[in-house]
């Protein structure tokens, strides 16, 4: 039997276990909240200043809906803003779905990832972030931002342990005054050395003495 939730809150906070999948409180509110808990159909939908605690993961959205037993799947969308704690990355795009049990992050249209650790800053229309194997994926109108590197491309792997970029599909990079360009090159964010394939091109500024 479907069992609706009145839309008469102002505020609403809930908490509940969050099962198998963490140890941690799993929270939530918003100003309206309507949704189903019969087996096999569980959905929340949030609406209003909608915020979601998960885990390490705080997602605030104009809506957020949570689906499956144990809410393992979240989907925000309007104005959305993430904080992954532990590893101190800000994330924001118009649509955000998240897989609780993979932890895997899938950000659509206008989407920007900020690592504040490697002080890396990413955008592009499409980004999808594993945050077990911490590797990120970027694609369409790819821009990140380094201290003095700029890089432009379709699409962007991000290593981000390893500290890695590669970059393909008209892949540009500016380091400094200097610019690169070839059918693949990969970045090494921590040393700052550029590597290339393909058709190589470039233009190297000299320091003046």
């Amino acid at each position: 039997m479907k069992r609706m939730f009145p839309l008469v809150f102002s505020v609403l906070v809930l908490l509940i276990p969050a099962g198998t999948l963490a140890a941690d409180t799993f929270t939530f509110k918003a100003n309206r909240m309507s949704g189903s808990r019969a087996a096999g159909r569980e959905m929340l939908v949030l609406t209003g200043n909608a915020e979601v605690h998960s885990d390490t993961i705080l997602l605030r959205a104009d809506r957020i809906e949570l689906q499956g037993k144990n809410n393992e799947f979240i989907d925000c969308s309007g104005n959305v803003w993430g904080f992954e704690e532990e590893k101190n990355i800000i994330f924001q795009s118009d649509r955000l779905r998240y897989d609780r049990t993979l932890k895997i992050a899938r950000l659509e249209g206008n989407a920007t990832l900020e690592d504040r650790q490697n002080e890396v800053v990413a955008k592009g229309q499409f980004i999808e972030y594993n945050d077990a194997t911490e590797i990120a994926v970027f694609q369409v109108a790819v821009r990140l931002f380094r201290e003095n590197i700029v890089c432009r491309s379709d699409y962007a792997l991000y290593r981000r342990a390893e500290k890695l970029l590669d970059l393909s599909g008209f892949p540009v990079v500016f380091k400094k005054s200097d610019e690169f360009r070839a059918e693949r090159i990969r970045v090494d964010l921590d040393t700052e050395d550029v590597s290339m394939e393909g058709t190589v091109s470039g233009a190297i500024k000299n320091e003046e003495s």
